[in-house]
């Protein structure tokens, strides 16, 4: 069942990709199994960032570092795949498009803050 659920994160998050493609100037995808295997490599990266710095690199964290993060790696993303091209202002473009996505509907479960009371 986890590896179903990772199948449909990342098919959705090629949808997102196909979409930011669509919206933003200087993204290109040649199509969905670009967008999907784009998708698998960028969390590839993220996690491995992660791994490497902590959870406040993450392309998934909040405020301008993971913003710049996110960029980066969908930047770098471009060189691991042929059909995928984006712009260093197109990567910062998706970058923000990607992160009202997310917002929205989140691609990781948030937790809630132990320090918030209701």
């Amino acid at each position: 069942m986890n590896i179903l659920r990772h199948i449909i994160r990342f098919a959705v998050s090629a949808l997102v990709l196909l979409i930011v493609g669509w919206l933003v100037p200087g993204f290109t995808l040649a199509g969905y199994w670009t967008a999907f295997v784009a998708a698998v490599i960028i969390a590839l990266i993220g996690w491995g960032l992660e791994a490497m710095m902590g959870p406040r690199v993450s392309p998934y964290s909040r405020g301008f570092v993971g913003f710049i993060v996110s960029a980066i790696v969908i930047y770098v993303t471009q060189f691991f795949i042929s059909g995928f091209r984006v712009t260093i202002l197109g990567a910062l473009l998706a970058a923000i498009v990607i992160g009202v996505v997310d917002w929205f509907a989140p691609a990781k479960p948030r937790l809630a803050d132990p320090d918030h009371h209701l």
